[in-house]
């Protein structure tokens, strides 16, 4: 199929997309394009007009602000693969962005736009969910920071109103004693995963939980903070039996499909498993 009939517009400066973007209100933003053109080739999107940003200067970086990494909302996933900091870092966006699709999707696909496109199955959300990442967003009334708790509303929905553009993901360096971790089970490499789970931890005094986050994805319409699970492990030193009982835990409040790939009983027991895993690996990186 081809996309029905629609505008195209390349503004040179943000500010003209956002006007652009306020002037239709059936108008989408185009960063990567790797989740809107099929979607629009499907016809299950019909956007009246592209807003193509891609080729707007100053949205493609990543940068050492301080206390956070920053990077910009055009940065590709391949540069996200390849920086040495957020392997170092932030290793579950790392683990998270080398799945992604295949070697052509991350030369073409942004951090950004899979943000945005907030798709439940994708990786990234999950992962950036998991490192607590701040979202940085821009309309005609100025800038604002959207935590991931509050960024991610529904399938397919996030805080951006439709005339605001992502600019922005900040992470803030992790404390001493900090590691991350992503696994995700699909039934092919490149597949959207039928469950994913996103670990951080630290540890202090006696090895025991600092601070516990715990992404899930395709558990629901949006990514979920596992927080039972998170809170039981705070203060615990993270040895097996208490691994295994965060992970019982973890899949309270999930509430994921039943498809062709898996059934919701199937995908609950994965969250368990994938949990299990996620704090594993991430605990087997703390240095």
């Amino acid at each position: 199929m081809i996309p029905k009939r629609f505008d195209y517009y390349a503004p040179a400066s943000l500010d003209d997309a956002i006007r652009l973007l306020g002037e239709d209100e059936e108008a989408k933003v185009l960063a990567g394009g790797q989740s809107l053109l099929p979607m629009m080739k499907l016809r299950l999107a019909a956007p009246t007009a592209l807003v193509d940003i891609t080729k707007m200067a100053g949205l493609s970086y990543v940068r050492d602000d301080g206390d956070n990494l920053a990077i910009g909302a055009l940065t590709t996933h391949d540069a996200v693969e390849h920086d040495r900091t957020i392997k170092e870092r932030f290793a579950a966006i790392n683990d998270a962005v080398v799945r992604i699709g295949d070697q052509q999707v991350r030369n073409r696909g942004t951090i950004g736009g899979s943000a945005c496109h907030a798709d439940p199955a994708a990786d990234l959300p999950t992962a950036l969910l998991a490192s607590d990442a701040q979202f940085v967003i821009q309309g005609k009334e100025g800038q604002r920071v959207v935590p991931a708790r509050d960024f991610f509303v529904d399938v397919f929905a996030t805080a951006v109103a439709h005339d605001e553009i992502l600019t922005e993901i900040r992470l803030a360096y992790p404390p001493p004693r900090s590691a991350s971790a992503y696994v995700k089970h699909s039934l092919r490499e490149s597949d959207f995963a039928m469950a994913m789970v996103g670990a951080a931890v630290t540890l202090g005094d006696g090895n025991a939980c600092r601070d516990v986050r715990i992404g899930l994805g395709s558990a629901g319409p949006t990514p979920l903070r596992a927080t039972s699970a998170e809170q039981y492990l705070m203060g615990k030193v993270p040895e097996d039996d208490a691994i295994m009982k965060a992970a019982e835990m973890a899949a309270e409040g999930a509430d994921p499909p039943s498809d062709v790939h898996g059934s919701r009983e199937y995908r609950l027991e994965m969250i368990k498993v994938l949990t299990r895993r996620s704090l594993k690996l991430a605990l087997s990186r703390v240095k």
